[in-house]
């Protein structure tokens, strides 16, 4: 797939560029960062340089992985990543993102999280969006709460990060709860009394 531009009110969804190793390097540096996500611990530039360079145009080339620079359409400033992945499961993909610290706290991530769903559901036919982290990263799941993911539980050595299994937090957004059409009937469980 051709890589796209998303727009909100605040922001651009663009693919990242080689300019944007240097703030994806500074941003990296956070040890939240480095702690709750699967970026590489310590950071060097030479990962973000792999990052644009590599993983991401790569990712848009096979349709595996649609990773987005999210920045302020005012300044440009970068405020984030986010990114979209296929799932083993048909019309399945996760949201994955972390936001540079000095953006935190302005809604940035959830409004770039609802325009990527809104476009997962639209134009990738996805029928569910995964979300997925650490159990105790908070932020994250503030994120996912605020943008109307359902969560569904917490799975034991769930996700691996930096070789070591953790348990992890899960949930999931269908296009109904944003009042889109899905591709597949759903047919929910029902329970009688």
């Amino acid at each position: 797939m051709e890589p796209i531009t998303l727009t909100t009110k605040r922001l651009l969804l663009r693919p990242f560029t080689h300019g944007d190793a240097d703030g994806i390097h500074a941003a990296c540096q956070d040890p939240d960062i480095q702690r709750w996500t699967v970026v590489p611990s310590p950071y060097g530039r030479g990962d973000a340089e792999f990052f644009v360079r590599e993983l991401c145009p790569g990712g848009w080339r096979d349709d595996s992985m649609y990773n987005f620079a999210v920045v302020l359409r005012e300044g440009g400033a970068l405020t984030g990543a986010l990114g979209i992945t296929r799932r083993n499961l048909p019309d399945t993909y996760e949201v994955g993102f972390w936001t540079a610290k000095e953006h935190r706290g302005h809604g940035y991530t959830a409004e770039a999280v609802l325009s990527a769903a809104r476009w997962t559901f639209a134009s990738l036919g996805g029928d569910r969006l995964e979300w997925r982290a650490e159990a105790g990263n908070v932020a994250s799941r503030a994120v996912a709460l605020q943008t109307g993911f359902r969560l569904e539980g917490e799975q034991r050595s769930g996700l691996l990060n930096k070789g070591v299994r953790r348990d992890a937090w899960v949930g999931a957004l269908l296009p109904a709860d944003l009042g889109l059409p899905g591709n597949q009937t759903y047919l929910p469980t029902t329970t009688t009394t």
